[in-house]
């Protein structure tokens, strides 16, 4: 079943999809950058993705792309919209300006193109453009994906969801067609497929990540106890999650949830939520930030910032070192990562902070803080040095390396 796809946005969940599908359909990936662009022609990620290096460096892939998305659009059959959907607090919704424009450009060239939204979206947005646009040939369908793990996930999913109007058969044939294509994509065999309607399936995505942001602060909150209680925290988790009801995953506790989609999508639930009653969901959000905090705090006691019962030190001569802004080892992104919520609890009390990023030019700086290009200078400069994931290469300084990563602890 070969297919003409487009694909809107060259993300982790954008380009991996477009690797993933052009390995049996015609894909052409559009995005706005020219840089991301002329890698992909020339079979090099942008983002740091293992399986997608390595697919783009070997397969045999009818994969292009362009800065044209009129003319991808105007001959596919789906267009995949994977444009970036970042929440904005001051609205306490999603903005969801560039997948409008994407829709807005599909139904000027080619109104009969199936568009699939892929991007993350609050409840009900799907029915809500499918009437502002008067058309159905809009669908969503959620994505679970890992950053750096995105075409391995797309490869071997645990599940794919189509939304669909069970009242159209035309519609109802075309989410069964895409689940098609992503299945003949996939190495994984026997995948649940399931199909239900755009309201459901945007409430499935929202609750899965709130669930999986519950789990971290959980285990967050279980490492903070422990901490202040002089415990050991790898001990008590490795109790609790021989549990097999609880199990093993994440729970390796961190200086919060962060990335491209926990932040963003347990605060668009808990804006969905208004007027309704709950709780678990603000506690969560909420947890989140209490963890910044206390981490923040025990830096800056650890660095002298605070003496005994967190009196400040004014006579404290110290500077914080930040070993990389990624969430993990393997990664690359570092958008609204937890580490800069500590950061900026630490900026606020007036404590200069220095950032060693490779995957930033020192000219760059970030926000308003400097980084730093040279290891060794950054680990002489900093009286306590923050990991969010510690490395080997920390070993030598040890003793002033601030983590909270179970794969470090003795």
């Amino acid at each position: 079943m070969n297919k003409n796809i487009a694909v809107a946005g060259t993300g982790y969940v954008g380009l991996s999809l477009a690797v993933l599908l052009s390995q049996n359909n015609h894909v052409t990936a559009v995005d706005i950058l020219p840089e991301k662009v002329d890698m992909i022609n020339r079979r090099k990620s942008p983002i740091q993705d293992d399986y997608i290096e390595k697919y783009l460096a070997e397969k045999e892939l009818d994969l292009t792309a362009t800065t044209d998305g009129r003319s991808a659009y105007k001959s596919a059959d789906f267009v995949i919209i994977a444009a970036p959907t970042n929440y904005d607090s001051s609205r306490n919704y999603f903005d969801t300006s560039a997948v409008e424009s994407v829709i807005e450009e599909v139904l000027e060239v080619n109104p009969n193109a199936v568009m699939i939204i892929k991007s993350t979206i609050p409840v009900g947005y799907t029915a809500s453009v499918r009437k502002k646009y008067h058309t159905d040939n809009i669908l969503f369908s959620p994505e679970f994906l890992r950053e750096s793990k995105a075409l391995y996930d797309n490869l071997y999913p645990s599940r794919i969801i189509v939304s669909t109007d069970k009242n159209n058969e035309m519609l109802k044939q075309r989410s069964r067609d895409f689940a098609e294509l992503l299945q003949e994509g996939a190495i994984k065999k026997d995948i649940d497929i399931l199909f239900m309607g755009f309201t459901e399936a945007e409430a499935v995505k929202l609750f899965a990540n709130t669930y999986l942001a519950l789990r971290v602060a959980f285990f967050n909150e279980l490492d903070t106890y422990a901490e202040i209680k002089e415990l050991n925290a790898e001990d008590i988790i490795n109790g609790v999650c021989l549990d097999p009801r609880i199990g093993s995953h994440y729970n390796n506790p961190s200086f919060g949830y962060g990335g491209y989609c926990l932040p963003k999508d347990t605060k668009q639930l808990q804006a969905n939520f208004e007027g309704m009653p709950q709780v678990m969901v603000s506690a969560v959000v909420k947890a989140n930030d209490v963890r910044k905090q206390f981490v923040a705090d025990e830096v800056l006691r650890m660095a002298g910032y605070y003496r005994e019962d967190y009196v400040v030190n004014k006579d404290a001569d110290i500077t914080i070192g930040i070993y990389r802004l990624t969430m993990k080892s393997d990664s690359d992104n570092f958008r609204s990562s937890s580490i800069q919520g500590v950061m900026a609890n630490i900026s606020r009390v007036g404590v200069p902070i220095v950032i060693y990023e490779p995957t930033l030019r020192k000219e760059q700086g970030f926000l308003e803080y400097p980084v730093m290009d040279d290891l060794e200078e950054f680990k002489k400069k900093s009286a306590v040095i923050i990991a969010n994931r510690y490395d080997s290469c920390l070993d030598d300084v040890k003793d002033k390396v601030y983590t909270r990563d179970l794969y470090f602890r003795d």
